[in-house]
């Protein structure tokens, strides 16, 4: 059956819901609005369309580690009320998503759409499942993860390595762990200094050069040189002073690691997740 345009705007209008789901409904019950309402209502997605405005600005970041440390997720799902975060209902919901994210590539948010709406019908807040992630290793190496402040911050972590057995060694177990949580408290915004953008980088230098004007060209050149590195070092993760011994970068701790070991330690990828961010 053809719906009207016309039609379809004004059940989102009622609903504030989207167009396709409105549409939908409308196909199901052969355009009789009242009908499409009802459907709708009883699928709870008229009571979430009513709240969708609402800011989601508390909630949850929660991970899993599987596949013997070679994979890992992490998801975050808000709502409007700490009240609601710390609700045993919403945190078992924050558990089944995790579950599900596991078996999914692509974004939580449109692979548990229904689940997310039925929640809020539940709840009565507005839940988001603002973002997700998925880590799997590919050759040696391992994923880990860290949850803070009670799931206000999240880490996800790849840590590359030579050798298969380097995953098994304490020492490399308590090496990823720590850079775990050196990234929750320092929150790096890069893994190394070329993935900072050049605009970027050229911003900076022109706010370091404004900074030291009229001084002799040679000098504002090292000035310029040390601040830029000051800035690395206080964004790029590998540059960081690491949170345990601020006298050693991130790299330098991974090395001395790696070292110890007897294979090559990599940082591949992280990511971090605060929630409302």
């Amino acid at each position: 059956m053809q719906i009207a345009a016309s039609l379809v705007k004004e059940l989102r209008n009622e609903t504030n819901l989207g167009m396709m789901e409105c549409k939908k409904a409308l196909v199901e019950t052969d355009g009789d609005k009242d009908k499409a309402v009802r459907i709708l209502r009883e699928r709870g997605m008229v009571f979430a369309g009513k709240r969708a405005d609402r800011v989601a600005k508390e909630g949850r970041v929660a991970s899993s580690i599987y596949d013997n440390g070679k994979s890992g997720v992490m998801i975050e799902l808000d709502c409007e009320t700490d009240f609601v975060a710390k609700n045993e209902n919403f945190q078992a919901f924050v558990a089944e998503l995790v579950e599900h994210a596991k078996g999914i590539d692509g974004e939580l948010a449109e692979s548990a759409k229904d689940m997310v709406i039925a929640k809020i019908a539940e709840i009565g807040e507005n839940i988001i499942a603002r973002r997700n992630v998925k880590f799997t290793v590919e050759g040696n190496g391992t994923v880990a993860g860290y949850i803070h402040l009670g799931g206000k911050v999240g880490v996800l972590l790849e840590v590359g390595c030579e050798k298969a057995e380097t995953t098994e060694n304490d020492a490399f177990k308590e090496a990823v762990k720590d850079v775990t949580l050196h990234i929750a408290a320092a929150n790096p915004q890069f893994l190394n200094r070329e993935d900072v953008a050049e605009d970027v980088v050229a911003t900076e230098r022109e706010i370091f050069a404004k900074q030291v004007e009229g001084k002799p060209e040679n000098i504002i050149d090292k000035i310029v040189t040390g601040k830029l590195e000051k800035y690395y070092s206080q964004i790029v993760l590998v540059e960081q002073g690491f949170v345990k011994d601020p006298d050693q970068s991130v790299a330098d701790m991974l090395a001395a690691c790696g070292k110890a070991v007897g294979d090559t330690l990599t940082i591949r990828r992280f990511v971090r997740y605060q929630v409302g961010a």
